[in-house]
């Protein structure tokens, strides 16, 4: 217990004596400061060039601090300005959408006003009255019918390209039955290859191909036209483009926007004149080897016909 008592007694005038000599500093350092002479102003500003630059470790961590809370101001006001372009992104998505939408309806009207497509082709434009897809059928009715002089097998088009054919006519409305259909067999020309096919209906939107003959000259992406072959359908009218499955299969990305089928363009397609002698085309005396030359006229077309054109 003495020892513990002599060295708090020995302890407390030392501590008074550093609290004494820190007031003199101090006091010192206020009168040094408050004295207002040239020299003393020259000691101030050695001074502080001496020891202010010193004390920067000690305002790191306030400095830090300060930095840090500016760069959260900075990432908040960067996060706000990407929550407002997104908001304006989607937006501007939403209307893209509806441009996009504006701008295949315009077309579609557009081509069934004028649309450019053999001369010999006259058509008639209906309007889908209904949809009678299903998961057996794909298939839709259209306003007209055999009192516009519809007949079975014409192709039809919705001003893009083919949809499918006629597959049964009222007297006032038609059955068209889509390209998807499982029971729909078109052929089709792969071009610039001139691959010949079968586009097969499968009840999806890209039917693929079949019985081609060199599945090697066709690629994705190559355009689809009809085949006059068998006397189906008119050459050259737009079916679609080839495209790869996921089942490894080449099938075709249909032109006709099968979701919006609103108005559809029934062709009237003529059927081929049935050449049963040959020999007949040619002039009389024309040898076989030589160049045919047709005949000098051409039987007139009957007025049905001429009228409908």
């Amino acid at each position: 217990m003495a020892k513990d008592k002599n060295s708090e007694d020995f302890i407390t005038p030392l501590r008074r004596l550093l609290v004494g000599v820190i007031l003199l500093v101090l006091l010192g350092l206020f009168l040094v400061w408050r004295i207002d002479s040239p020299r003393v102003e020259r000691f101030r500003a050695a001074a502080i060039d001496r020891f202010v630059p010193s004390f920067e470790w000690a305002m790191a961590p306030v400095t830090g601090i300060a930095r840090l809370i500016s760069d959260f101001q900075s990432y908040q006001q960067l996060a706000d300005q990407n929550q407002d372009l997104r908001r304006e992104l989607q937006q501007m998505k939403a209307w893209k959408e509806a441009a996009l939408q504006l701008e295949q309806e315009n077309a579609k009207l557009l081509d069934l006003n004028n649309v450019s497509i053999d001369p010999q082709l006259t058509f008639v434009t209906g309007v889908v009255v209904t949809d009678s897809g299903s998961p057996f059928r794909q298939s839709v009715l259209v306003n007209v019918g055999a009192r516009d002089g519809i007949i079975d097998g014409w192709p039809t088009m919705d001003g893009i390209g083919l949809v499918g054919r006629i597959a049964g006519v009222g007297q006032e409305t038609s059955r068209v039955m889509l390209l998807t259909d499982t029971s729909s067999r078109i052929p089709v020309i792969i071009q610039p290859s001139g691959q010949k096919a079968i586009l097969a209906g499968d009840n999806t939107l890209n039917p693929p191909l079949d019985f081609l003959e060199d599945t090697g000259l066709v690629r994705p992406g190559d355009r689809v036209v009809s085949s006059s072959d068998g006397g189906v359908f008119p050459a050259d009218l737009l079916v679609g483009q080839v495209a790869l499955g996921t089942d490894q299969r080449l099938r075709v990305r249909l032109a006709a926007d099968y979701q919006r089928l609103e108005f559809l363009r029934v062709l009237r397609a003529r059927p081929h004149e049935v050449i049963e002698d040959p020999g007949g085309l040619l002039t009389p005396g024309a040898e076989f080897f030589g160049p045919a030359a047709l005949p000098a006229t051409l039987p007139p077309l009957p007025e049905d016909d001429l009228n409908d054109g």
